[in-house]
């Protein structure tokens, strides 16, 4: 493709010729410019990339763009629209419909890193992962491979803002090694899988410090949050319906077995398997402090209202005490769940659960468990 030289790039180029002491050398008059391609227009830094060639020129533009419109791109097959290692400040806006090609691979769809990043959606505008051509009901656990949506590693004071997701073959949001990161207004729309659509994960967050995430909503088939490792982080002003719920972990058998500092409040959770969830994996070591969850409404829970499991791929009721689980806060957490769901189950291992504090839990509609196990004290199972 042919780029068009703008005259104020011609000036700074004569210009740095004679900073460095070397005559300008004139130059013919330059021919009329061709036309402008569709797929990328420049304007001193900003670029915008637009159809099926579009894609091809992203990866090799990005570095010259402060500013890079995807404007209804069209992504081939079983790649990676790749804005990776972007220049510090870019702004990244999504316009119309972007699409993903279909092929059986691991993901991601889409990659972003940097510093003081913005990746927003314009009004309107849809990521569609096509997520119906890969829902056979069995998520990452068999069948179809399928792609991991958008990873946001090593994307450091940075803003994610107004995006849309719809049919995520698999996860959504992978945050990994993030810090200071907002993330707002989000959607994450799978209802279409709501038969066969498996492990649709909203926000996968690991080895974090520093996550806000503000008025998302989230409609799909495992966790809307799961913060695997990771400290200081917050959820707020979000709609969760038809999920797994807001989680803590799995967590055991990483690098990082440390959770710590999360909030999750003013969250309105619908028919989700569960609402509150707690969950550490059979004889790992671990730490889980300092977790709070507050003004949770919850509707139609299908399995349980709360659930805190410490034997994650283990033995069902046999809890271990690797990981401890400390100064964890309950506070107005309300709601109904389904007639043969569980209101609340708590099964911790001996001694690892320790300084709870329950007020104002309510959870209705179920049955309630006799099989809780050490309890800590003040809590009721």
């Amino acid at each position: 493709m042919m780029l068009c030289l703008t005259t104020t790039v011609g000036a700074a180029f004569l210009l740095a010729a004679r900073v460095a002491g070397e005559p300008a050398v004139a130059r013919a008059p330059a021919p009329t410019p061709a036309p402008r391609l569709e797929n990328e227009k420049r304007d001193a830094t900003t670029c915008t990339f637009s159809g099926s060639a579009g894609y091809s020129l992203v990866s090799a533009s990005k570095a010259a763009c402060s500013t890079i419109v995807l404007s209804a791109l069209t992504v081939p097959a079983g790649v990676t629209l790749d804005l990776e290692d972007l220049n510090d400040s870019t702004t990244v806006t999504f316009e119309g419909n972007t699409t993903f090609g279909y092929s059986e691979w691991d993901g991601p769809l889409f990659s972003v890193s940097g510093n003081n990043v913005t990746v927003r959606g314009a009004e309107g505008s849809v990521l569609d992962g096509q997520g119906a051509l890969y829902w056979d009901g069995k998520g990452g656990s068999g069948g179809v491979t399928k792609p991991k949506f958008f990873k946001a590693n090593n994307l450091n004071d940075s803003v994610l803002d107004s995006i849309t997701i719809r049919n995520a073959p698999k996860n959504s949001f992978s945050l990994n090694y993030v810090n200071n990161l907002l993330v707002k207004d989000i959607v994450v729309d799978d209802r279409d899988g709501s038969e066969l659509g498996k492990n649709t994960d909203a926000f996968n967050i690991n080895n974090a410090d520093g996550v806000t995430i503000t008025g998302a909503t989230v409609w799909n088939q495992d966790d809307c949050v799961a913060i695997n490792s990771g400290e200081n982080i917050w959820f707020s002003n979000g709609f969760c319906s038809g999920g797994h719920g807001l989680s803590i972990g799995s967590i055991g058998n990483r690098t990082n077995n440390v959770v710590r500092n999360v909030t999750f409040t003013d969250t309105v959770m619908e028919d989700s398997q569960q609402s509150v969830r707690i969950k550490t994996i059979s004889y790992a070591n671990g730490t889980v402090e300092d977790i709070t969850y507050r003004n949770i409404a919850m509707s139609g829970g299908t399995d349980y209202g709360i659930i805190v499991m410490q034997s994650y791929n283990g033995v069902d009721g046999e809890p271990t005490n690797g990981v401890s689980i400390a100064d964890i806060v309950l506070q107005n957490v309300t709601g109904t769940v389904e007639s043969d769901a569980v209101n609340i189950y708590v099964e911790c291992g001996e001694g690892s659960c320790s300084d709870w504090t329950w007020t104002d839990v309510s959870v209705t509609g179920g049955k309630d468990s006799s099989d809780c196990i050490n309890v800590p004290e003040g809590v009721s199972c």
